[in-house]
């Protein structure tokens, strides 16, 4: 059997992402492996070999390696790739290959990077098929599907001192230790992919990541697929909560989707596949990080300095933070006084942006305070805006001199970026229902923007 060719896609971040086209059809469909991925060796398995050319019957099939995973460039373990930094490996690699727009489909832990992906970026997602997965992993009052910390912890270790083995899949999944040869697959698979130490890490981003806030926020054509005995709340939840969402339950209890009868999984795939209309997306309604400052105290330091001391220190204020915008990728949506209000397509680096704003502040003897949220920006009169906008503007309110709050959502969507939060309590936020959890943002461990 010829093996599809890898090439490398470059990111504007200089890292090298491994990937595979295959078959010619009209719709390109990019398939984001589930938890770990080698482009080249998972062909080995003839059923997943199967599964892959049937989907590349129907479509221009777009394999990659994430970040750190394959043949992909390596990682320090410790920094394996925050969720909006794996978008913009998604994206690096459709632009290598000329794919404007694609169905993106995501299975097991990788379905919440394709369910971010799709409500971040309508504009490349034509529609998004989720398999088996779920939009939280811990368990709590809301959530009967999740894993109790003990589990976590224990899984951890276990991880740790077996990844790689036939005796990790054997307990993982008790039913391949009826199939020598898969467990063999497996096994050999998973060292290829990655290391225990990266493994680990995958494993605690996945832990720590919460996609439920997000989901209202698609508005692609979902499929949501399941086996019957897979988790089916965590399913229904994610059906429930995506508007318009087609809902498919399948038999079986077979979690990784090429296992078990691959052909009921695959023609409800072609069947949402083939419907899928080539219509421009709508972006009046995104996936957005909003990020409002303003410097504390002005009125004060203004009346101190006198207006032309104090109108030269607000144009270096500005130019400061227009620089860091530029180079944490952020969009000027507005200024007023001493105010900025910014978007960006990734809550880590409004985070990352926010924290280096309020430190270059110093050397200007100010101190501003930010607020930060993710949420479903709409577009009003050529303007963002919506209920995440004002939340946004209400968090910057509450924040301190050179405090940086956030709300649960950008916590819960930073896995992996390095950046460490400290609970701010609840909060009521003016004209907003409910009370809202906020964080603050005690550092930041990396320097990657």
């Amino acid at each position: 059997m010829e093996l599809p060719e890898t090439r490398y896609a470059k990111t504007t971040d200089g890292a090298h992402i491994a990937y595979q086209v295959i078959g010619n059809g009209p719709v390109d469909f990019v398939y984001i492996g589930p938890w770990f991925t080698h482009v080249e060796y998972r062909w080995e398995l003839p059923r997943y070999a199967r599964f892959l050319r049937r989907i590349s019957a129907f479509s221009r099939l777009i394999l990659f390696d994430r970040r750190g995973m394959g043949m992909s460039d390596s990682v320090p373990i410790d920094q394996l790739p925050d969720p909006e930094t794996r978008m913009d490996d998604i994206r690096a690699v459709m632009d290598d290959v000329g794919s404007e727009r694609a169905v993106v489909y995501g299975a097991s832990e990788s379905g919440a990077l394709a369910m971010l992906f799709a409500a971040s970026h309508p504009d490349r997602t034509a529609a998004l098929v989720v398999h088996g997965s779920y939009p939280s992993a811990k368990m709590e009052r809301d959530i009967p599907w999740g894993w109790t910390f003990e589990y976590f912890e224990e899984q951890t270790a276990v991880i740790e001192s077996s990844w790689g083995t036939e005796e990790f899949f054997r307990r993982e999944f008790p039913d391949m230790g009826d199939d020598p040869q898969l467990l063999r697959f497996f096994a050999s698979y998973a060292r290829h992919a990655m290391s225990p130490g990266a493994a680990v890490a995958a494993w605690r981003m996945e832990w720590e990541t919460d996609v439920r806030d997000i989901l209202s926020a698609i508005h692609v054509p979902t499929l949501i697929l399941h086996r019957r005995e897979d988790q089916p709340e965590a399913h229904r939840y994610i059906a429930e909560h995506i508007p318009g969402a087609e809902y498919v339950e399948l038999p079986g209890d077979e979690h990784i989707p090429f296992l078990g009868d691959q052909d009921s999984v695959l023609n409800e795939i072609e069947r949402f596949v083939k419907g899928v209309r080539s219509e421009e997306a709508s972006l009046d309604r995104v996936l957005a990080t909003v990020l409002f400052t303003d410097i504390v105290g002005s009125t004060e330091t203004g009346a101190r300095l006198g207006d032309r001391a104090w109108s030269e220190l607000l144009e270096r204020h500005h130019s400061t933070i227009r620089s860091l915008l530029a180079r944490y990728r952020g969009v000027e949506v507005d200024t007023a006084g001493d105010g900025f209000f910014s978007t960006f397509d990734g809550p880590a680096r409004a985070v990352k942006c926010a924290r280096a704003m309020s430190d270059a502040m110093v050397a200007h003897d100010l101190q501003i305070r930010a607020g930060v949220h993710t949420g479903e920006v709409e577009t009003i009169d050529g303007k963002a805006g919506g209920l995440a906008v004002v939340i946004g503007a209400r968090i910057g309110a509450l924040a301190s001199a050179s405090e940086v709050l956030a709300s649960s959502t950008v916590k819960d969507l930073t896995a992996g970026s390095g950046l460490v939060f400290e609970d701010a309590g609840e909060h009521e936020l003016k004209g907003v229902p409910d009370r809202w959890h906020l964080y603050r943002v005690v550092k930041d461990v990396t320097s990657r923007s």
